[in-house]
């Protein structure tokens, strides 16, 4: 007989051929009969398709005596799709084991629904796994506002240009490319008025040989200075987001009311200093080349570390190599 956990981390696999990007998690739904067999299964494909659970259910003609393995808590309110708890007991499914309690007040309480109407619920079954998995989105979920990735590129001296300002390229085409893979990632990138006066980017996100991918943040430009006259950014086709302003926690309230629930900030050393000072990094993704560049020209400025005891320390996430780059991956202790 398959074993729950190997069944709950099939799920998970279900779960990562949905979108990382959008208002709703990736979530995973196994349908097994009571021999251990899977039978149905489903995943969530973005805002407005079917949660995992009714895709999978969607499959069969009959649920009754099922067993549901689920990532996530089902779902207890109705948006665009209706309550998946609901779906469940509905369809006859007579046990639910899930992995991650929904943090939302209005979409948790499914559990408690199911137990109500007689179903058996577990929750917690590789809760480790399947919480590292959907963390952007249960980081956002909990604070109420975007999950925030700051990216920067610099030598090993913590440079980030030569004095005379210039800085491509720092890095080698295998880290860049890895770079357009997680603005495809992100619902917004963002960067400030000064990069984009200074490099009039397109903050696209490319494939290997310089295609769009399906999948396009979009750019936000943080600032109380307008677009300059013909900006690439100005004929994005998605849009941009002029926010006019330098108060970062009144626009990721905004970016939030939005429902972009995960920001790729890529501005350079000011912009990322200003979220680093102000608290709101969530994730690090730092790009090392090794060269040596010195000067002045670091990738942050003040962070508002006056002291070693002001430091905010970071645990290493990941350590990969990029061709000769590392990437490391680095979160604030406690995330």
């Amino acid at each position: 007989m398959t074993t729950a956990e190997s069944l709950m981390r099939h799920a998970l696999s279900l779960a990562a051929h949905g979108p990382a990007f959008g208002v709703n998690p990736q979530v995973g739904c196994v349908l097994v009969n009571a021999a251990g067999e899977i039978v149905a299964e489903g995943w969530h494909r973005g805002a407005g398709t079917p949660h995992a659970e009714v895709d999978a259910l969607s499959k069969i003609p009959d649920a009754t005596g099922l067993t549901a393995y689920v990532t996530l808590e089902p779902c207890n309110h109705t948006g665009r799709t209706g309550p998946c708890s609901v779906a469940l007991h509905a369809a006859g499914v007579s046990r639910v084991l899930y992995s991650v309690s929904d943090p939302g007040d209005a979409s948790s309480g499914g559990a408690a629904y199911l137990r109500s109407q007689g179903v058996s619920v577990e929750a917690g079954l590789l809760a480790d796994e399947v919480s590292e998995f959907i963390h952007p989105w249960l980081t956002a979920a909990r604070l109420g506002r975007p999950f925030v990735t700051v990216k920067w590129a610099s030598s090993l001296d913590g440079r980030a240009a030569a004095d005379d300002g210039t800085s491509q390229w720092i890095t080698g085409t295998a880290a860049r490319q890895r770079v357009h893979e997680q603005r495809s990632r992100a619902d917004a990138i963002v960067v400030g008025t000064g990069t984009v006066i200074a490099d009039d980017p397109s903050l696209t996100a490319r494939g290997d040989g310089g295609e769009l991918m399906e999948h396009q943040p979009i750019p936000v430009v943080i600032g109380e200075r307008g677009l300059p006259e013909g900006s690439k950014l100005s004929r994005d086709p998605r849009g941009v987001i002029v926010t006019g302003s330098r108060d970062l926690a009144g626009i990721l309230s905004e970016l939030w009311d939005r429902d972009i629930r995960r920001i790729f900030v890529e501005g350079g050393p000011t912009l990322a200093s200003a979220f680093i000072a102000a608290g709101l990094v969530d994730e690090y993704l730092v790009y090392l080349a090794p060269v040596v560049i010195g000067g002045s020209k670091t990738a942050t400025t003040d962070v508002g570390v006056a002291t070693m005891s002001d430091l905010g320390r970071l645990t290493i996430t990941s350590v990969e190599r990029l061709g000769e780059d590392l990437l490391v991956v680095a979160r604030p202790i406690g995330e």
